[in-house]
């Protein structure tokens, strides 16, 4: 523990930082021993989603319905987009910086226990404290989302009622493996023997259903346990034991939410006995779910377009929904990404919608530089069948090229800004940009009001 008193949830994150270990073990033991130390435990029914794409929107459609259906619902979600606190929902509010403040100084506590001090990561620690937090918060329903793979993952420690598993591709491969049967693998470790395992994915890795009959867990299908059907208006889900018919589509938009949407169900249909939700609690709650930066589009002119995609599996979903958008006569594209990333597979994914380009600096060492990203642009351009010429700038941060790209735009064409978290992040930092036309005698402020 520091000398110095911590007092404020900045002086704690920084404390994080420096405590992480030199060498992590990608275990659990570490976690597990803190959180027997603290006596964590969940008297509430427990969702966890794993996944490669699509978990933050299951959280969220997850805790819509249950809202609506008037349970007391916690949700752990991570990144954060702008502030640390949006990673803990509490009956659908972010908790505040002194109550995460309260739970990070009792992690400390039990990490140097009787001077028996434990390492654990940044990501580690803050698991914890907001695990802690929830296990207090007398909840009806938690829902944890993995951050990263499942097996090993914090959030893991804690033994789910269901687990749900969204769409698998590959990402994070210097920790899950290099192709989708390992990631699978890793992913599947968060199912538990006789329990629900949802999984969303029409053509899931075998590894997943391997597992899930190896520890004679629960599994629940996409396309055998539930599916779901529509038209152009309205669309139908069935389970194993509920069926909607005629819903309004989530107010989440793109096609690859339908999927999201009906793993949500399946899972609420799974723990129907423990948390009943009505038909109406799912049309009001997928009808008014809300999740900042999943193909969020903002009114206004141009139409802005807000997206956390970053790997080409969620890419290839933003072209696939921006293409069934194009009436814009100019697509601009803010865009921004770790350096770790399979970048050139983005770029070719979306490269064919894209009619000028505004690569961004990030704020952390991780990321690739607005340099590099325009140098793997080039090198990807002379393999796509379209023109070569697009015009390409550097700026130094996501609102800056935001801010050129405003000034550039027309009042009918299209701003994108994706990547990172910290892409879309550094465009929400002051809220959400209202954009308006400029012949209207508008102008767009870095605060992102609209000022006459």
């Amino acid at each position: 523990m520091p000398a110095t008193p911590l007092l404020t949830l900045q002086d704690w994150l920084a404390h994080c930082e420096r405590i992480h270990p030199q060498q992590i073990d990608m275990g659990l033991e570490r976690v597990r021993a803190v959180a027997e130390r603290l006596h964590l435990r969940f008297d509430c029914p427990v969702i966890t989603v794993a996944g490669t794409n699509g978990k933050g929107s299951t959280c969220a459609m997850i805790e819509a319905v249950a809202l609506q259906a008037g349970y007391r619902t916690g949700v752990y979600t991570s990144p954060h987009l702008v502030h640390f606190e949006e990673r803990c929902r509490i009956h659908g509010e972010s908790v505040s910086g002194p109550e995460l403040i309260a739970n990070f100084s009792a992690i400390e506590s039990a990490r140097c226990q009787n001077g028996q001090e434990i390492s654990l990561s940044y990501f580690e620690f803050t698991t914890l404290a907001i695990l802690r937090l929830m296990s207090l918060a007398k909840l009806d329903l938690a829902i944890l989302e993995v951050g990263l793979g499942g097996r090993l993952d914090a959030t893991n420690t804690v033994d789910a009622d269901c687990a749900v598993i969204t769409s698998i591709d590959i990402d994070h491969t210097e920790y899950l493996g290099l192709d989708r049967e390992s990631i699978g693998r890793e992913k599947a470790g968060i199912m538990r023997t006789g329990r629900p395992a949802i999984v969303c994915d029409p053509m899931p890795p075998q590894s997943v259903v391997d597992h899930a009959r190896e520890i004679g867990a629960d599994l629940w299908r996409f396309g055998h346990d539930f599916n779901f059907s529509g038209d152009k208006l309205q669309w139908n889900w069935a389970g194993r034991g509920r069926r909607y018919a005629g819903m309004a589509y989530p107010a989440l938009r793109g096609a690859n939410q339908l999927v999201n949407a009906s793993g949500a169900l399946a899972a609420l249909d799974a723990l129907r006995d423990r948390i009943p939700v009505t038909a109406q609690a799912v049309r009001n709650g997928l009808g008014m779910v809300e999740l900042a930066g999943r193909f969020q589009i903002v009114p206004g002119e141009p139409t802005l377009v807000l997206d956390v995609a970053h790997n080409p599996h969620a890419v290839a979903a933003l072209a696939a929904n921006l293409d069934a958008m194009r009436f814009h006569p100019t697509t601009h594209v803010v865009f921004g990404a770790m350096a770790d990333k399979d970048v050139k597979g983005m770029l070719a994914r979306i490269g064919f919608l894209v009619d000028r380009w505004y690569f961004t600096d990030l704020p952390t060492t991780r990321a690739a530089s607005a340099a590099d990203l325009a140098q793997l642009w080039e090198s990807v351009a002379a393999g796509l069948s379209r023109r070569k010429d697009i015009p390409v700038s550097l700026h130094a941060t996501p609102q800056e090229a935001l801010d050129e790209a405003v000034a550039a735009a027309g009042a009918a064409d299209i701003i994108v800004v994706f990547g990172s978290f910290y892409t879309v992040g550094g465009v929400l930092e002051h809220g959400t940009p209202k954009l308006q036309a400029k012949h209207l005698g508008w102008s767009t402020s870095k605060s992102g009001v609209s000022k006459p």
